[in-house]
């Protein structure tokens, strides 16, 4: 066994047990922890099978930017964890009851499951050859050109998705205050402004 493996193994434990970990953290802050360590374990599996590229946006985009966001969310946020927990209990039949669906239908696939017979060779030409074309070069030319249109479609689709949870997420506030840049720039200066004459010795 080479040092590659042991490398392998290392990582994809550690990567099993943390995302283990991150659903069955009571606290929330040490679930994205957890999470970032998963994080920091599939890059290093992807560096092992020479993405380098994609392990980088793995660590910078995921740790440096979405778990770190998580992570400031959650310990900025005032939230009664306790309470939500108590409002979960009610689901929890239904949740069991779609979870036992969901194992039953894994266990259907994965009893039926047979390998094709030109599944290895298609698998190998995915990519090219490592001294030809480098694995970045390599991806651009797969996203950008082949599949140029999908990746759009994916795009709109993660687009739509921000504006929807905007929209639900959104609550009107009567007590804070806005600025109306309207109202501002059409504004009466005999209406906006009143002269006070003040008298010698005349307080306001």
């Amino acid at each position: 066994m080479t040092v590659a493996d042991l490398a392998f193994y290392f990582f994809a434990i550690v990567a099993v047990v943390a995302a283990l970990l991150v659903v069955v953290a009571r606290n929330p802050v040490h679930s994205v922890l957890w999470l970032i360590l998963t994080f920091l374990s599939a890059a290093g599996m992807f560096v092992l099978m020479g993405a380098e590229f994609v392990a980088m946006l793995l660590v910078i985009v995921y740790v440096g930017a979405v778990a770190v966001l998580f992570l400031f969310v959650v310990m900025m946020l005032d939230v009664d964890f306790a309470e939500l927990k108590a409002g979960m209990a009610k689901y929890v039949p239904i949740a069991g009851l779609i979870g036992v669906v969901i194992l039953m239908q894994l266990t259907m696939v994965f009893g039926s499951w047979h390998m094709a017979d030109g599944a290895e060779a298609a698998r190998a030409a995915v990519t090219p050859d490592a001294a030809e074309v480098h694995n970045t070069k390599a991806l651009g030319q797969l996203i950008y050109d082949q599949y140029i249109y999908l990746f759009q479609a994916a795009g709109l689709i993660l687009l739509v998705a921000m504006i929807g949870a905007i929209v639900l997420t959104l609550r009107h506030r009567t007590y804070v205050k806005r600025q109306d840049v309207l109202a501002q720039m059409y504004r009466d200066p005999a209406s906006a402004l009143e002269l006070k004459d003040i008298k010698p010795g005349q307080g306001l």
